[in-house]
C-alpha cells in the first residue's frame, strides 16, 4: 500500500554521511507529516460499532492457505471454529509482541532524546514518534482486551533483556536502531502483504493495519537514514559489533514475528511434526522470511557491516540473500 511516506524514503535513499543537511530536511518533513496525517487509538477507531465486534467464530480470522501454518493439512482439516480460534489468536499474539516491542522502542527513543542537543531537529521527531508508537499501543491492548484471549507475548528472556535494549537508546543508539528496524521490518512487510492481498480481513484488524503501516512508514524512514548518518562515524571496534550484532537481530525478530508463538501451538496442541512442516523445513516459509528483510539486508551492505564473518552468520541463520 504505497504512500507518500514511502515515496520519501524512496527519494532519499541514497543519503550519505556527507549529506548531513539532507538528513535534516528529511527529519523536519517527517515530524510535518507526523502533524499531517496521524491517528488516534480511540477517536479514530469505531470500537463500539457492532460491525467491529471480536467473533472467535468469524470467518475471517481463519489463516489463508498462503500462511505456513495456515497451508498445512493438519490446520485445514480442523473445525471451522478451531481454525478461526487459531487465527484470532494469532493476531492477538502478534498485537501483543507488538505493544510490548513497541514499550521497549519508546522507552529507548526517550533515552535517545535525553542526550541530545538543544535545537538538534531530532529531538521533536523522537518525540512524535513516541506519541505515535504509544498510540499504537493503545489500540494493540484494546484488540488483545475485546478478543477474551489472554496471551503472554514476548517470551519471559525477552522481557528479562529489554532494559538492556533500552539503554543502548542513549550508550549505543546506531545498535537500538538496528533493534527497531529488526522488530518493524518484518511485521511491515506482513501488514502491507495482507492489505495488498485483498483479502477479506475482519474490519478491525484491516483498520489497525492500516493505522499502523502507515505510520510506521516514517519510523522505518528515520532508522534507515539515521543509520546511514550515523554509522560511518563509528569507531572500527563499535562498527565491527555492529557488524555481528545485526543478523542475530534480525534473524531473531524475523522468527518472533512471522512464526507461530509457542504459548499459541501449546493451547491448540497443535503437533510438533505440523510445526514443523509449518516453518523448520517450509521453504516458502524460509524465502518469505528473507523476503521481509530485504530492505534492512540491502542497508547492511550499503553500510558496510556485512564482513566475510558476519555473512557467515546471516547464512546460518538463513536470512541471507544476495538480492
Amino acid at each position: 500500500m504505497p504512500s507518500v511516506d514511502d515515496e520519501l524514503s524512496v527519494d532519499l535513499d541514497r543519503l550519505t554521511v556527507a549529506d548531513g543537511d539532507a538528513f535534516e530536511r528529511l527529519v523536519r518533513r517527517l515530524s510535518r507529516q507526523s502533524v499531517d496525517k496521524h491517528y488516534d487509538a480511540y477517536a479514530d477507531i469505531p470500537w463500539d460499532d457492532p460491525a467491529f465486534a471480536i467473533d472467535p467464530d468469524d470467518p475471517r480470522f481463519e489463516l489463508s492457505s498462503d500462511d505456513a501454518l495456515g497451508g498445512t493439512g493438519w490446520y485445514r482439516s480442523q473445525e471451522p471454529g478451531v481454525r478461526s480460534r487459531i487465527g484470532l489468536y494469532r493476531y492477538v499474539s502478534a498485537m501483543k509482541i507488538g505493544l510490548q516491542f513497541e514499550n521497549v522502542l519508546k522507552r529507548g527513543l526517550l533515552e535517545h532524546a535525553f542526550m541530545l542537543d538543544n535545537c538538534d531537529v531530532t529531538f521533536r521527531y523522537a518525540y512524535h514518534e513516541v506519541i505515535e508508537e504509544a498510540h499504537h499501543g493503545m489500540m494493540f491492548q484494546e484488540f488483545v482486551n475485546r478478543s477474551g484471549f489472554d496471551v503472554p507475548g514476548l517470551p519471559w528472556f525477552m522481557r528479562l533483556g529489554a532494559d538492556r535494549i533500552v539503554k543502548f537508546g542513549r550508550r549505543f543508539p546506531q545498535l537500538f536502531f538496528v533493534f527497531v528496524l529488526g522488530g518493524e521490518d518484518p511485521i511491515d512487510h506482513v501488514q502491507r502483504e495482507a492489505l495488498r492481498s485483498g483479502r477479506d480481513e475482519h474490519p478491525l484488524v484491516e483498520i489497525i493495519m492500516r493505522h499502523h503501516v502507515t505510520e510506521e512508514a516514517r519510523h522505518l524512514s528515520f532508522a534507515r537514514h539515521y543509520l546511514k548518518q550515523e554509522v560511518p562515524r563509528l569507531s572500527w571496534a563499535r562498527t565491527r559489533v555492529l557488524a555481528i550484532a545485526t543478523p542475530i537481530i534480525l534473524g531473531t525478530m524475523a522468527q518472533l514475528m512471522m512464526q507461530a508463538p509457542h504459548d499459541l501451538i501449546a493451547r491448540f496442541d497443535i503437533p510438533d511434526e505440523v510445526v514443523r512442516e509449518a516453518y523448520a523445513d517450509n521453504p516458502a516459509h524460509r524465502a518469505e522470511t528473507v523476503v521481509a528483510l530485504h530492505k534492512v539486508r540491502r542497508l547492511a551492505r550499503d553500510l558496510g557491516i556485512v564482513t566475510p564473518v558476519s555473512k557467515r552468520l546471516w547464512q546460518r541463520l538463513g536470512i541471507w540473500s544476495d538480492d
